[in-house]
C-alpha cells in the first residue's frame, strides 16, 4: 500500500469581513464628529461692569461659625435656637419675602448648622435661597 502524500493548505486569512467592520467605524465616526458642531449652543454671557456698587437692599447674610454660632447681617444671635434665628432673620429681611437669603458656612461647620439656617428661613417666610463659595487655592479659572 503506497500512501499519497496529500498537499497540505495554507490557511487564508479573509480580510473581506475585517474591511467591513472597519468600513462601519470609519462612517459612524465620521458622521457624529460632523453632528457635534451642529449640536454645541451658542451663547452670549451677559456683561456686568465691576467697578459699579452693587444695590444690596435684599439681601440677608448669614455666617455659620465652625461652632454653631450664628450671625445674621454681621450681627451675632444670641442663642443657636432656631426661633431665635427665625426672628433675626424676619427683623433683617427688609424687603420681605422676595430679600434673598445668602449662607456663607465655614468649611467646617456642621451639616446640621447649615440645615438649621435652612429650617429657620422657612419660618420667617424667605424662600430664595444661595450659598456663597469661594474659590479654591491655585484655581485660575474664573
Amino acid at each position: 500500500m503506497k500512501f499519497r502524500q496529500r498537499s497540505r493548505d495554507e490557511p487564508e486569512i479573509n480580510l473581506i469581513p475585517f474591511i467591513d467592520v472597519l468600513l462601519v467605524v470609519l462612517i459612524f465616526l465620521m458622521l457624529s464628529s460632523t453632528y457635534s458642531k451642529f449640536t454645541e449652543m451658542q451663547l452670549r454671557l451677559p456683561v456686568a461692569n465691576t467697578d459699579a456698587a452693587r444695590q444690596r437692599p435684599q439681601e440677608v447674610i448669614v455666617a455659620v461659625s465652625s461652632d454653631g454660632r450664628y450671625a445674621v447681617n454681621g450681627e451675632v444671635v444670641r442663642g443657636v435656637s432656631m426661633e431665635l434665628l427665625a426672628a433675626a432673620l424676619r427683623a433683617a429681611s427688609t424687603a420681605g419675602p422676595e430679600s434673598v437669603l445668602i449662607v456663607s458656612a465655614d468649611a467646617a461647620a456642621s451639616h446640621q448648622s447649615v440645615i438649621v439656617v435652612m429650617e429657620a428661613a422657612r419660618r420667617a417666610g424667605l424662600s430664595h435661597l444661595t450659598f456663597s463659595t469661594q474659590r479654591a487655592a491655585g484655581s485660575g479659572k474664573r
